[in-house]
């Protein structure tokens, strides 16, 4: 279903496998079953399509016919509304912000750490600080996850598909999550269930659980 990485077609998306930038999208485009050539690029040997197209030279980077797209969140944005089914933002103005702010939220309480505890060049002991508030701020939202079938939402949202790639990661992170946070690891049965979830892994995130 919906993500490729055979025939080219029109739109190409180059994704790091391990990257859980490149994954969110990788799960907007499952999810709304888009045909995509979806390039794997390792982080020491970018192709110079890429280079060519994007002035960073960086994952991940979408291409649609003449559009080329580098920032995560603008392509999941993009797809969003150049596949409207299924929507995966609200409709309405202060719910779609509402979204938005959760969004950010994300990146500022979560993917900063994990992009902390990823990076090579970290010391030990910040890895050790960011693995313990990773763990504590995950589980003090837990009871947030019992409310609703997804977060804060009665329907899969951007907002999972950015949450839903930090908490497959969680094993590799060497984060292990507490007794007290079940509703986040209900959570996390539905979403890795889900459909386009599933087809959005590459091999080496696979490999992660």
């Amino acid at each position: 279903m919906g993500v490729t990485a055979n025939k080219r077609s029109s739109m190409a998306f180059f994704s790091d496998p391990r990257d859980h930038y490149c994954h969110r999208v990788r799960i907007v485009l499952a999810e709304k079953g888009v045909t995509v050539d979806v390039v794997d690029v390792e982080p020491d040997n970018h192709p110079q399509e890429l280079a060519e197209t994007n002035p960073y030279n960086s994952v991940p980077t979408l291409l649609d016919r003449d559009l080329v797209l580098y920032e995560p969140n603008i392509m999941m944005e993009y797809l969003d509304e150049r596949f409207p089914h299924p929507p995966l933002l609200p409709v309405y103005p202060v719910a779609r912000a509402n979204s938005r702010l959760l969004m950010y939220r994300v990146q500022r309480d979560w993917c900063r750490l994990v992009d902390l505890i990823v990076d090579a060049k970290s010391a030990p002991a910040a890895v050790t600080k960011a693995r313990k508030e990773l763990r504590e701020s995950l589980t003090g939202v837990a009871p947030v996850f019992a409310e609703m079938p997804f977060f804060m939402s009665d329907e899969f949202s951007l907002v999972d598909c950015c949450i839903a790639p930090i908490l497959w990661r969680l094993p590799e992170l060497g984060v292990e999550l507490p007794k007290q946070a079940k509703p986040l690891q209900d959570y996390m049965d539905r979403v890795f269930q889900r459909e386009g979830f599933i087809a959005s892994l590459s091999a080496a995130e696979k490999e992660m659980q």
